[in-house]
């Protein structure tokens, strides 16, 4: 009975391949529809795309092309194609408006861009249009069921921005040790912590800009340093009013007592 079933599932297999390698020679569309839609109900998917490829064109207006194009949409989003799938989503989306699956198309048409949205250390064009095409989704369809893997997306997205741009501000106050520009660190800092404001990095960034003030302070010029010690001085408060038991704390009551030292000659 088993050596019985394991023929049947031969044949089975054998007689795919052979329909599969018909339809790729064949001119006639309804085959190759039909096993299109069998190599999808497989998973079959790169050798569906393939197939499909071959006659998209000609079958593009008929009462059929609706499911099948979405199908096809959807296998290149299964192989990872991803930038080509968002293009045949929108497509679908835009040519059948009314179809019941014109919301989910949009969708995933949104949701493809962001997985091409790369590592936060490198350019971050790909998330800025990820987000453009999330909202303008969210815009479009404002109840959606989508709305809250469309959020999920968005943070994800969003963190990975505010990360991109903290790692930015820190690296001016690295740079600075090189170039004696604390400004632009003290710039870059104040710019994070304005744009991000309830930002995860905030304690981090409060206490590199503290740092950069310091290095600033105690690098000035004659002219300018009493002011600059009294305004790191005075930051310092800022930073432990933020967060009391900071994790920079010991660090922080170091630089602290060193600028109080500094600020004795003026008093003296």
């Amino acid at each position: 009975m088993n050596k019985f079933i394991y023929l049947l599932l031969v044949l089975f297999t054998l007689s795919s391949c052979s329909n599969y390698q018909k339809a790729m020679k064949s001119d006639d569309v309804e085959f190759k529809t039909k096993v299109f839609t069998t190599q999808i109900e497989k998973k079959k998917y790169n050798k569906a795309i393939r197939l499909f490829e071959q006659y998209a064109g000609s079958y593009r207006g008929k009462p059929q092309a609706e499911a099948a194009f979405l199908n096809y949409a959807k296998a290149l989003y299964a192989t990872r194609q991803y930038i080509t799938a968002a293009y045949q989503f929108e497509s679908f989306a835009s040519s059948y408006p009314k179809s019941a699956d014109a919301e989910e198309a949009a969708f995933l048409a949104a949701e493809c861009y962001s997985k091409v949205s790369p590592v936060f250390s490198l350019d971050q064009v790909d998330t800025d249009k990820a987000l453009t095409k999330i909202q303008a989704f969210a815009n479009k369809y404002p109840n959606s069921q989508y709305l809250p893997k469309a959020n999920e997306i968005v943070k994800v997205l969003t963190d990975k921005l505010e990360l991109k741009a903290f790692e930015i501000a820190k690296q001016y106050n690295t740079i600075g040790e090189f170039t004696r520009d604390y400004n632009a660190a003290i710039k870059a800092l104040d710019n994070f912590v304005y744009n991000y404001p309830g930002s995860k990095y905030k304690e981090d960034a409060l206490f590199y800009k503290y740092d950069a003030m310091y290095k600033l302070a105690m690098n000035s010029v004659p002219s300018k340093k009493q002011e600059r010690l009294i305004s790191t001085k005075s930051f310092y408060q800022s930073l432990v009013k933020f967060k009391a038991d900071t994790k920079y704390l010991e660090q922080s009551n170091k630089m602290l007592e060193a600028v109080e030292k500094e600020l004795k000659q003026y008093t003296n």
